[in-house]
This record gives C-alpha cells, structure tokens and sequence, in this order.
C-alpha cells in the first residue's frame, strides 16, 4: 500500500461534475475504506475504479478534501487574478483616454495663449493710436494758441 501511496501524491487531481475524483482511467474513483488490521483500519480512501487491476491511483479521503479546498482556494485567486488584470487594461485604457484629453486641452491653451497675445497686441497697438492721436491733436491746439498769440 505504500507503493500506491507514493505514486498517487505526485499524481493531478481529476475533478468533474459534482466534485467526483476521477482515476489515471478517467473513470469515478469510488470512496473505500481500509479494511485490513492495524492503525488505518477504516480509514476512508479513493482508489481506482478497476480494483484490483488497478492503475495506481490512490488518495486518503481527507487529503482530498484538502486539494479542494486548495483547488478552490487557486480557483478564487486566479479569478481576482483576472479581474485585476482586466480592471489594469481598464486603467491603462482610462490612461491613454486622459492622456489624449491632455495633449488637446494643452493644444488649446497653447493656441488661446497666442490669441490673446495678438489681441493684447491690437490693444496696445490702439491704445498707442489714442495717445498718437491726443498728442496730435494737443500740438495742433498749443500751435494754434501760440500763433494766435504771436
């Protein structure tokens, strides 16, 4: 029973529908118990199908139930594996959409930036006609004053 014992721990678990254990046979391994004298006598086991030509397939019944609960336990932390994953090319997607926004809103700040510095310039340039324009007319009236004096 040793022998069987130690070709079954390096073995994959087979499980289907309703979490059956299935033999190197790809048949139900049904539950057995130890039937012989001694310390495991009664204890619970699946074994293959085809006993006693068997084909090797041998796991103590409370070990089973502990790689379920690891196969479960790998199950769940490959699915929240996946949905990290999928909510980082959620992210990286959100990314990319933010990082074109930027480009475009630093596009336009870019071209209202030289828009208002035209219009700053017609301003100033206006205003500079204004003052061209008093100071014309301020000498033409001190000119008229001073050849109405003389």
């Amino acid at each position: 029973m040793a022998s069987q014992n130690s070709s079954a721990s390096g073995s994959s678990q087979n499980t289907g529908p309703g979490n059956n254990l299935y033999c190197y046979h790809n048949e139900i391994a049904p539950l057995r118990f130890v039937r012989f004298q001694g310390p495991k006598m009664g204890k619970r086991f699946y074994g293959c199908s085809f006993w006693p030509r068997t084909c090797g397939f041998f796991r103590w019944a409370d070990e089973v139930n502990d790689e379920h609960e690891m196969h479960f336990l790998l199950l769940e932390k490959d699915t929240k594996i996946a949905e990290l994953e999928h909510e980082i090319d959620m992210l990286q997607l959100k990314l990319k959409e933010v990082e074109t926004k930027n480009a475009e809103l630093e596009d336009l700040v870019h071209e209202v930036g030289i828009e208002c510095t035209e219009r700053r310039l017609i301003m100033e340039s206006a205003s500079a006609d204004k003052k061209m324009g008093f100071y014309l007319v301020a000498s033409w009236i001190l000119f008229a004053i001073m050849f109405w004096l003389v």
